[in-house]
């Protein structure tokens, strides 16, 4: 198959093409210079030009707090940019797997993991133009179109919380870190395996792709100094009220898995694993 991976200068679209290309498939990767997602006739050239039998959007606009005072900026990237792949997809004959986020949900008075088919309810612009982009998907390429929420991410490429970890545990005698928002912890590189693994199933719908478990960033900030040689102890903990930000972080952010059976898959390994192995990799880059 000839696969389309558009983000690809970004972390999970780094891994995605990383993960095709180690399975051998035909893969085409383009990043923002390459391919604007928000502008029509780019988007149909491309289609055009490589001609896709699957296309992955890895592409978004992920800064949360800007969305809050750029809402309009966001929507066009998050929410008509899907809607440009997915209709040029259709046309061409091609699938497309969409990537999402945890933040379509609101975290609030919850303590139960959320299902593929519970009905959102987004707090942030960030949230409210991500799931726009996961109805337009939907509505352009209905049957032939999956869309695969993720969250907590971190790997290898660009900035994430656990490579901050890292970098601070040598810098800095203590770290305060929040210990009131739950969530998974997830390895892009997992995430980037089950992509590659959904496209050759065909199966559409919602995918939660998520590492298994749940964690505060306390426990994963301990998890990540305990992992790299360093006392736990050093990581303080503290509430969201020391963290004040213009978009609200969901309190409990933990995803259900159920789907992935239905596409004869399991849920990705628990998040404990994938950051054991993971961390020698991300040690490697910020050394």
């Amino acid at each position: 198959m000839r696969w389309l991976v558009t983000g690809a200068g970004g972390m999970l679209g780094q891994d995605t093409v990383h993960a095709l290309r180690g399975r051998g498939e035909d893969v085409t990767g383009l990043g923002r210079a390459a391919l604007d997602i928000t502008e029509p006739a780019a988007v149909e050239r491309a289609l055009a030009e490589h001609r896709p039998d699957i296309a992955v959007n890895c592409a978004a606009y992920t800064a949360v707090d800007a969305a809050e005072t750029d809402e309009e900026r966001a929507l066009l990237v998050n929410g008509e940019g899907p809607r440009l792949l997915a209709r040029a997809c259709a046309a061409a004959g091609a699938r497309l797997i969409h990537v999402s986020t945890d933040y379509v949900f609101s975290g609030e008075d919850r303590d139960a993991p959320y299902g593929e088919d519970e009905e959102p309810a987004p707090r942030t612009a960030y949230g409210r133009t991500k799931l726009a982009g996961e109805r337009a998907v939907f509505a352009e390429l209905p049957g032939a179109s999956a869309v695969v929420r993720t969250a907590w991410l971190y790997g290898v490429h660009g900035g994430n919380f656990v490579r901050t970890m890292l970098q601070l545990e040598r810098t800095r005698d203590t770290v305060d870190v929040v210990a009131d928002q739950r969530g998974q912890p997830t390895w892009s590189a997992d995430v980037a395996a089950r992509i590659a693994d959904l496209g050759v199933t065909g199966a559409s719908g919602v995918f939660h792709a998520t590492n298994a478990g749940e964690a505060s960033w306390y426990e994963l900030a301990r998890e990540v100094f305990r992992l790299a040689g360093a006392d736990p102890d050093r990581v303080r903990r503290t509430d969201s009220r020391a963290f004040v930000r213009p978009a609200p972080r969901p309190s409990y952010s933990v995803l259900g898995h159920e789907r992935w059976r239905t596409a004869g898959l399991a849920p990705l390994r628990d998040w404990r694993t994938a950051l054991h192995e993971a961390l020698p990799h991300i040690r490697k880059e910020t050394s």
